[in-house]
């Protein structure tokens, strides 16, 4: 089979596309044919071993994908050949024509959704509605800061917020990716590459500071959004695409609010009961057409490098799928 292969860490231009052997299934496993992968920005850390999660090259990346269950490894009971699934939770392997999951990861395809559609449940809106929901309890009526509002995560957000009942101010760092953040619901917008996050947030609440602060962007950012939050606000910690930063931790106590990590994939151990309760009710929310997970571009495996290296560079709007 063809897949995208890591053979040393680095940047994406050191992938490679690949002949390689088709996976078996082990105990406990089955064999999916790969109709979608998502490109995910975790995907970019683990190939240049910065990710936690570590995996020892050669290795095919990719951890979010839809297809259809072609084999079964033994011991598998709940699941047929033929069913279309979706699986998140993995790490690596998915960008490739085939990969072996263990079929605990696998959950039916969405009803309404088509492979590609149904990727961004996982990564995206799971890590959006366990970060708003399970950890910044995010209240109808309540402000809502997203940083990056352009990117797959960001856009999860604000869509996630509006549902959810607040007021969603989205964050970006030019006019396109702002008027992006709008097209999916955004109520006010804030160039932080033209006007200080901060003021602006502030001045968007009427001076009270938002609620939530949903950030996915970290760097210098990340202090700006933090100062910018009301008394008892929120802080999600949700990713560092301009790097990690350094937050003076007294303006925790001068405002009194809280920091929260969002680690979405280790719920999956962590709080399995939680865990489950979002896949049942991002299902629930798609099926009754509440939410439909778009795709912003396509592309093949041939593509892949280039398009990690599009996220990397912060040039990528929206969700970007591979579709071997």
């Amino acid at each position: 089979m063809r897949a995208v292969v890591c053979n040393e860490f680095g940047p994406p231009e050191k992938l490679t596309i690949e002949e390689v052997p088709d996976p078996s299934p082990g105990e406990g496993q089955v064999l999916v044919e790969v109709r979608a992968a998502a490109l995910n920005y975790p995907d970019v850390l683990i190939i240049d071993d910065k990710y936690q999660y570590k995996s020892k090259p050669p290795f095919i990346p990719g951890g979010e994908v839809a297809g259809v269950v072609s084999a079964l490894g033994s011991g598998v009971s709940d699941l047929s050949v033929g069913d279309k699934i979706v699986a998140f939770g993995r790490p690596i392997g998915g960008f490739a024509e085939r990969v072996a999951i263990d079929a605990s990861e696998a959950r039916p395809l969405p009803e309404g959704l088509d492979f590609s559609e149904a990727t961004g449940i996982g990564y995206a809106y799971g890590t959006g509605y366990y970060g708003l929901k399970y950890c910044g309890d995010l209240k109808p009526g309540e402000s809502l800061l997203v940083t990056g509002a352009a990117g797959a995560v960001g856009l999860a957000a604000i869509e996630l917020g509006k549902i959810m009942g607040a007021r969603v101010i989205a964050a970006a760092s030019s006019p396109e990716k702002l008027a992006l953040a709008k097209e999916h619901g955004a109520d006010a917008l804030i160039n932080y590459h033209e006007e200080s996050l901060k003021d602006r947030a502030k001045e968007l609440t009427g001076g009270a500071g938002v609620d939530v602060v949903y950030d996915a962007v970290g760097g210098d950012r990340a202090e700006e959004a933090l100062r910018a939050t009301a008394w008892r606000g929120r802080f999600l910690v949700i990713g560092f695409t301009a790097g990690i930063p350094r937050i003076p931790l007294n303006l925790t106590l001068l405002k009194g609010c809280s920091i929260v990590g969002v680690f979405y994939g280790a719920s999956r151990t962590k709080e399995p009961e939680i865990n489950a309760a979002v896949s049942r009710e991002l299902d629930q929310l798609v099926a009754d057409g509440t939410l439909r997970p778009k795709v912003a571009r396509r592309c093949r495996l041939e593509e892949v490098p280039q398009a990690l290296r599009d996220i990397l560079d912060r040039r990528i709007m929206g969700k970007v799928v591979v579709e071997p």
